[in-house]
C-alpha cells in the first residue's frame, strides 16, 4: 500500500481487513453509484449464495470483564469466486448488517477483485477512494450533529476565593 491509499489507518488484521471494514460501513447509495460500473466487467461464481440470519452481538462489562449477550443483529452474507484469466480463482466474502443482498453481492465481488495485485490500484481510484471520502464526510456530519448536543461541565471557584 502506498501512502496516497483511501484505506484508513491499517488495522492489526492488514490491507484487507481494511478495505473489507470500509465496504461494510460504507454509505449504500455511494457503493451503488461506484461498484456496479465496475463489477460488470467481470465474471464471478457463488460460492454461497446471500443468506440473511441473525448474529449474536456480545460486550464486556467495563470493556474488559466478563461477557454479556446485548442481543441479536440481522446480517447478510455471501461469497464468491473470481476465476482470472490467469487461470487462478480468489474468493471473496461479503457481511452486512441488515438485510442488503445486493449490497453483500458487491462487497463479496469487490474483495474477489481487490485481492489481485493488477486490479488493486484501479480499483482503490474507482472505488475504495470516493468511498472512503462519504464515510468520513457521514462521521464528520455525525461528530458536529452530536457536537451541538455537548454539554461543557466546568468547575466553579468558591465565592470566597478570590
Amino acid at each position: 500500500m502506498n501512502t496516497t491509499s483511501p484505506l484508513p489507518l491499517l488495522s492489526p488484521g492488514g490491507p484487507r481487513q481494511a478495505w473489507l471494514q470500509l465496504l461494510a460501513q460504507a454509505p449504500r447509495q455511494v457503493m451503488a453509484a461506484h461498484a456496479p460500473p465496475v463489477l460488470a466487467d467481470h465474471r464471478f461464481e457463488w460460492l454461497r449464495r446471500p443468506e440473511i440470519g441473525l448474529a449474536m452481538v456480545r460486550a464486556r462489562i467495563g470493556n474488559t470483564g466478563d461477557r454479556f449477550n446485548v442481543g441479536e443483529a440481522t446480517v447478510t452474507r455471501c461469497a464468491v469466486r473470481h476465476p482470472g484469466r490467469d487461470g487462478e480463482a480468489t474468493a471473496g466474502v461479503g457481511y452486512v448488517l441488515g438485510r442488503d443482498a445486493e449490497r453483500a453481492e458487491w462487497i463479496a465481488s469487490l474483495d474477489a477483485l481487490l485481492q489481485r495485485p493488477a486490479l488493486h490500484p484501479e480499483l482503490a481510484q474507482a472505488v475504495l477512494a470516493p468511498l472512503a471520502r462519504a464515510l468520513a464526510e457521514r462521521r464528520a456530519a455525525d461528530a458536529a450533529r452530536a457536537h451541538t448536543s455537548r454539554v461543557q461541565f466546568y468547575t466553579l471557584q468558591p465565592e470566597g476565593t478570590r
